[in-house]
């Protein structure tokens, strides 16, 4: 069967193909979701530790790990193996899993350790799954597809931790091990599915420029050669998943202070803000100028960053719910989110004919991302503590409206004077 599926995955790279690669891609990345962002689900509430609430130090020191994991991969993703791809993921989920086991056997406080190892194996996840995915001409839509289980994912963990443990008495200590363990089998087949993809053809480096490893000369050249414009994005990119990680960690304290008690809230939210989020950025995939498509996602990501204020604006007149209110909120977010992490710097690369791979510049952009998300959760806790998560939460929507619509506009006139001085340079 094996044999079979990947002799015609090699002659079909039409519609067929794009349903694969999106279907066990975002499957499987759905299902490492599983293994980070269940415990989220529970509150923990009436445990803290010097003065700071337990939840914040699990959410924190797993957060440093993730961080961690996206410093080392800026070296480590650019310049993996294709090969050992599918062996590396394994591993990483196996070190994430022993870790949410560690984390059940061991007592509170002791236990907030094993947190920062679960995260540190599963930052190199995303950069090993979208290396399948990057430099062909359809990036776009599967990208979009394999994001859109950020959103989803994310949500579905949720739902089935809440689920595990209000039906099966399962406790907070041993209810993300336990989601984890469900999810093992349908990742093993994802894996397999998604390892049978092949690399790009020809047409495809044509079109999105020949993708390689990047030694340490060549990510260095990379960035220099568009240093400005890209400390412009990792800055808007810094405030996105701050943003992004304060809402998805503590959507429960947000919902339990609007009032909504519903289990399945955060996937209903996420399924809709899944579906936006696929349309959108996937449609980029029929712009076949790569100039162009350059332009249109900067574009996506400025009218994400600007529906976030905008909700936050109608929420507070009453001119819409709680529930539509979260939901445009997690859509203007994940516009941009997703954008960053897939179809924005595939183009980038494409419109300025780098050989290089989108790796380098998601793990970039990812480490100072978790830096800032950090530091968000200790400002909060230690220069924020007597204001609510509900109020801090939108205070911090209207900082990323602001400054973030700023940045991506200086960062767009940017890259289109260097682009018009690159064109220029090439006419004989």
């Amino acid at each position: 069967m094996k044999i079979h599926i990947a002799k015609y995955l090699q002659k079909e790279r039409g519609i067929w193909f794009i349903l694969y690669a999106v279907l066990s891609s975002f499957c499987l990345y759905s299902c490492a979701f599983a293994f980070r962002k269940a415990f989220n689900v529970s509150t923990y509430e009436g445990l803290a530790y010097w003065n700071i609430d337990y939840k914040v130090w699990l959410i924190t020191f797993q957060v440093v790990g993730y961080m961690t994991s996206k410093f080392l991969g800026i070296k480590y993703i650019s310049e993996a193996n294709p090969e050992k791809r599918a062996y590396t993921i394994l591993f990483m989920m196996a070190i994430a899993m022993l870790s949410l086991f560690l984390f059940a056997i061991t007592s509170p406080p002791y236990n907030i350790i094993f947190m920062y190892f679960n995260g540190l194996p599963l930052g190199m996840v995303w950069g090993l799954v979208f290396a399948y995915l990057e430099g062909r001409r359809c990036t776009e839509i599967l990208g979009a597809g394999v994001s859109a289980s950020f959103i989803f994912g994310s949500g579905l963990a949720k739902s089935i931790g809440k689920f595990v443990m209000v039906n099966w008495g399962v406790n907070e200590f041993w209810m993300p091990f336990v989601v984890a363990l469900l999810f093992i089998a349908p990742l093993c087949l994802f894996l397999f599915l998604l390892n049978l993809l092949p690399p790009p053809d020809e047409l495809d480096q044509k079109e999105r420029t020949k993708r390689i490893p990047m030694n340490k000369k060549s990510r260095k050249d990379f960035f220099f050669s568009l240093s400005h414009g890209l400390i412009l994005l990792i800055i808007a990119y810094m405030l996105l998943t701050a943003f992004r990680e304060f809402r998805d960690n503590f959507m429960a304290e947000i919902w339990e202070k609007l009032g909504e008690n519903d289990n399945s809230i955060f996937a209903y939210t996420e399924t809709i803000n899944a579906l936006a989020t696929f349309i959108v950025c996937g449609s980029v995939m029929f712009i076949k100028n790569n100039k162009k498509a350059m332009i249109i996602n900067h574009l996506i990501i400025i009218f994400g960053i600007f529906l976030v204020g905008f909700s936050n604006i109608a929420f507070q007149y009453n001119i819409i719910s709680s529930f539509w209110w979260m939901t445009l909120i997690g859509m203007g977010l994940y516009m941009g989110y997703v954008s960053f992490n897939s179809i924005f710097f595939e183009r980038l690369i494409a419109a300025f004919r780098y050989v290089s791979n989108v790796g380098f510049l998601i793990y970039l952009a990812d480490a100072f991302g978790y830096l800032a998300s950090v530091s968000v959760l200790f400002y909060k806790q230690f220069g924020q503590r007597s204001t609510s998560w509900l109020h801090f939460f939108i205070s911090s929507g209207y900082i990323l409206s602001l400054f973030g619509s700023i940045l991506m506009v200086a960062s767009l006139l940017y890259f289109l004077k260097k682009l018009s001085f690159v064109e220029q340079r090439s006419i004989p």
